[in-house]
């Protein structure tokens, strides 16, 4: 609404029997100083007195809302969201399934291997004709394999849209880690908010509140351990390790939400951060007998190679 059109009230000109017009005026409308807007809407016509002008109001501030979510829920990254976390429940639900099918065929025929794939061999035998408990039993184990089928498809979507939604995220983090982040954040836009100690521990809220309840030390990494960067590093290293990854990971979300080009240096500096991490673990690991005979053979002036010159 503008300064001109605020005199004459909110909805000036919006036909009362629509409510696109309303919303629109919602949703694009401002106003420097409030105003009599009941009165304003009955002199316009827009409402016939102040309580149908609240109920207009209601109706279109509610239709409003309602089409705002449902554009934020078309949104690239909720569709990650929503994959990402349909791959966890199939998987889940595909591996506590294969525990039942193999306990259950294993109660009826011989040989039968346990997991996903036992199932998917259970699932491949011919029960005995006109036995339904050998029947269902197949059954259930063919459903194991859909659902590992399922997980594997999501799995494969979500590698492919997730570099098109976050590509800097998905090129540190990988497609998949970096839909969890997403997904843990609540969306690009959150996890692109939020500071890099956070992002650090996100999968590690129930560590991190036991540890602000006194009952455990500060957890050093939530998702991103999965990371080789994290996952491959010394254990006297990962705190590091995972904070290095973490800042990274944080401007990448940044980097993808607010502008959305592909920023190769990212990966450099984040593959030469690790290297100095992973150096300086090597370095304790040789031990100090072996720096110290290192540094005697250079200040003695010997021909020790590369170690002479420090």
């Amino acid at each position: 609404m503008t300064d001109d059109a605020a005199g004459e009230g909110w909805f000036t000109g919006v036909d009362p029997d629509t409510l696109d017009g309303a919303r629109d005026a919602i949703e694009g409308g401002s106003s420097d100083a409030p105003a009599d807007w009941p009165a304003l809407a009955v002199d316009t016509g827009f409402a016939t007195d102040e309580d149908d002008y609240y109920d207009r109001l209601h109706e279109a501030t509610t239709a409003a809302a309602r089409e705002q979510v449902r554009e934020r829920e078309r949104a690239d990254d909720q569709q990650l969201i929503h994959s990402i976390r349909a791959m966890d429940d199939a998987g889940r639900l595909a591996n506590e399934l294969a525990e039942r099918a193999a306990e259950w065929a294993g109660s009826l025929f011989d040989g039968v291997e346990p997991g996903i794939e036992g199932a998917r061999a259970v699932a491949e035998r011919e029960p005995a004709p006109a036995d339904p408990t050998e029947a269902r039993a197949v059954s259930l184990a063919a459903r194991v394999g859909d659902l590992a089928d399922e997980r594997d498809a999501l799995r494969a979507y979500v590698e492919r849209t997730a570099p098109a939604v976050a590509p800097n995220l998905s090129d540190l983090a990988g497609p998949v880690l970096a839909a969890r982040l997403i997904a843990l954040a609540g969306g690009l836009e959150a996890l692109a908010k939020k500071p890099s100690g956070t992002v650090q521990v996100l999968g590690a809220e129930d560590a991190l509140f036991a540890h602000l309840a006194g009952r455990a030390p500060s957890p050093k990494h939530g998702a991103i351990y999965t990371h080789e960067y994290v996952r491959g590093t010394r254990r006297e290293d990962r705190g590091s390790a995972a904070r290095a990854l973490a800042g990274k990971l944080s401007i990448a979300a940044r980097v993808d939400h607010y502008s959305g080009d592909h920023r190769p240096e990212l990966r450099r500096e984040l593959d030469e951060r690790m290297a100095t991490i992973r150096g300086r673990a090597d370095e304790r690991a040789a031990g100090p007998d072996e720096r110290d005979d290192g540094e005697h053979r250079a200040n003695d002036g010997g021909t020790g190679g590369e170690e002479d010159g420090r």
